[in-house]
């Protein structure tokens, strides 16, 4: 038997207060998680206009091809770090 089988890891909570404070972590864990994958949804539908030539999304501000795509994978690392920054948050 391991050391974590003895013991549970996640304490019961003993007040209303703990209680809350527990609740609303939840609830901005979760919201965390639906912000992130609002906006790589919304990323792939925007790769998939600029790759398919449906629009150029980024046109105003980046003249050429490879310009747009440079904004766009500037939006993806956005993205990994807001997701990295979500997922420490729930882990730690």
């Amino acid at each position: 038997m391991s050391d974590p089988d003895r013991e549970p890891t996640e304490k019961p909570t003993n007040t209303k207060t703990e209680a809350k404070q527990e609740d609303q972590r939840i609830i901005r864990n979760w919201v965390g998680i639906a912000v992130v994958s609002i906006l790589a949804l919304w990323l792939l539908v925007i790769a998939l206009m600029q790759a398919t030539g449906v629009m150029d999304v980024f046109g105003p501000i980046a003249d050429t091809q490879t310009q747009q795509w440079a904004v766009f994978a500037v939006l993806v690392l956005v993205v990994v770090a807001l997701a990295g920054w979500s997922w420490r948050s729930i882990v730690g």
